[in-house]
């Protein structure tokens, strides 16, 4: 039998605390016994107990068990994931229900059973090791985001369309709106999850992401809301999922538009209830969660050819933030080389000088289906490959939007938006500059911004 870890018991009564050690020895780590309950905050601070064992009723109040309640509030005030088992005889079980209501994890009965004690201590420990490793979970992800992640203020970005995603996550990050989170792949999608989460009352807890693409659909019950031992093959230990690890903080849910509709069913139920289900037990564990998702796909299309669940759609966004792709970002190409480049040369060490004329013309005008991800990596290869001390067009290899062509193909013959099409061409034709374009388009500046406002532009 695997050893029980460390155990401390509190009892007034010398004859319990003798039995305690004499059956316990061989089983456990370590335990130290108490009589009196007054030592329990300097043990607390010289060890840290896997179990407690705390009597109900001491000497100085024998029957109402109300010491055995004062010392249980003072424990859980030391260390909230303790773990408590009342010590209390037959007479004792409606209070030590009201026990476990207040904090108490179970209960053992006096006279009791030998093995029955040990059977209750080996759930203890199990519940003890599944509250460390989701408190060493919350604080890694804590340690991660402190390191990596990036406030709204942190974002790179001057144009209109950016200062519109601003606005957003500052109206809606304070709040525990749900949120989905718009855009191509490349645009940003978990950044702006995560300015949300650092801008919210939540910033203090986990920041759980979740990519849904890269789970199986076997193991995806298991993943997002945990397990019990023995409940499958693998499964050698209680595991937390990724909803109770993140409760308290915020949920990333990544790609959910990918996700098969019998798996959309599961997160709905989910989300309905406020609680998950480990696989293999039938007790429900509460969450608290704030929900973000993101997805490059079109869900209310989706819903429409039944390939997304209209009320799962409901449930996740409450709010939505479109992040628009990089070609529609004017003037931010420049912004952002720049950024990758002070990173990139700092990395790999080359002193480099910056970029030349043609070389930033040449990644204004790229196409970049990739958006900002492709860029970043464009801006790294060309910093690793370069021989000079500036960057040229030769080390830049990304598409390029051929300009001289005369020819306009067009997909769609509404005239809205073929108009707007047209607009976004020649505003990307002009990197952004409005009295070009304006010109161009034989409109005044006042004329083109009503068409671009009234296009969302």
């Amino acid at each position: 039998m695997e050893k029980l870890g460390k155990i401390l018991a509190v009892d007034d009564n010398e004859d319990i605390l003798f039995s305690l050690r004499l059956l316990l020895k061989p089983h456990v780590d370590k335990i130290v016994t108490a009589n009196d309950a007054t030592s329990i905050p300097e043990l607390l601070k010289q060890e840290d107990f896997d179990v407690i064992l705390l009597d109900m009723n001491f000497t100085k109040d024998a029957i109402s068990g109300q010491e055995g309640f004062f010392w249980l509030r003072k424990i859980l005030e030391i260390d909230p994931e303790s773990v408590v088992l009342f010590i209390t005889a037959y007479g004792d079980i409606e209070k030590s229900v009201r026990a476990i209501k207040e904090g108490a994890s179970d209960f053992i009965l006096k006279p009791w059973q030998n093995e029955k004690l040990l059977a209750t201590l080996n759930s203890a420990m199990q519940l003890r090791r599944s509250k460390k490793e989701i408190e060493q979970l919350k604080s890694r992800a804590k340690a991660i985001n402190n390191m990596n992640n990036r406030t709204f203020k942190d974002f790179i970005g001057n144009s209109v369309e950016m200062h519109k995603v601003y606005t957003s996550i500052s109206k809606v990050a304070a709040t525990d709106a749900s949120v989905l989170v718009l855009g191509e792949n490349g645009t940003g999608k978990e950044l702006v999850a995560r300015a949300l989460h650092n801008n919210s009352n939540r910033i203090d807890e986990a920041f759980i992401s979740v990519d849904l693409t890269s789970i199986s659909e076997t193991l995806f019950e298991s993943e997002l809301f945990g397990h019990v031992k023995g409940s499958f093959t693998d499964a050698k230990v209680d595991r937390p999922g990724r909803f109770e690890v993140a409760s308290g903080g915020t949920l990333f849910l990544d790609e959910i538009g990918n996700l098969p509709m019998p798996l959309q069913a599961k997160i709905l139920t989910v989300l309905e209830r406020r609680e998950v289900t480990r696989v293999g037990s039938n007790k429900p564990i509460p969450i608290d969660i704030r929900l973000i998702c993101a997805t490059n796909m079109p869900l209310h299309q989706m819903i429409e050819e039944g390939k997304f669940r209209q009320d799962l759609l409901y449930r996740i966004n409450t709010v939505e933030i479109d992040l628009p792709p990089l070609r529609e970002r004017y003037g931010d190409v420049p912004l952002l080389a720049n950024h990758f480049f002070q990173i990139y040369t700092k990395k790999y060490k080359k002193p480099l000088h910056g970029f030349t004329k043609d070389a930033m013309k040449r990644l204004e005008e790229a196409e970049w289906p990739g958006n900002v991800r492709e860029l970043q990596h464009v801006i790294e290869r060309a910093v690793i490959m370069s021989e000079s001390e500036w960057i040229n067009p030769n080390d830049l290899q990304m598409r390029i939007l051929n300009k001289q062509s005369d020819e306009f193909e067009l997909t769609d013959y509404d005239l809205d938006k073929v108009e707007k099409t047209i607009i976004v061409k020649v505003i990307k034709m002009h990197q952004g500059n409005i009295s070009k374009a304006a010109n161009e388009l034989g409109l005044t500046r006042t004329s083109l911004y009503r068409r671009m406002e009234k296009y969302g532009l």
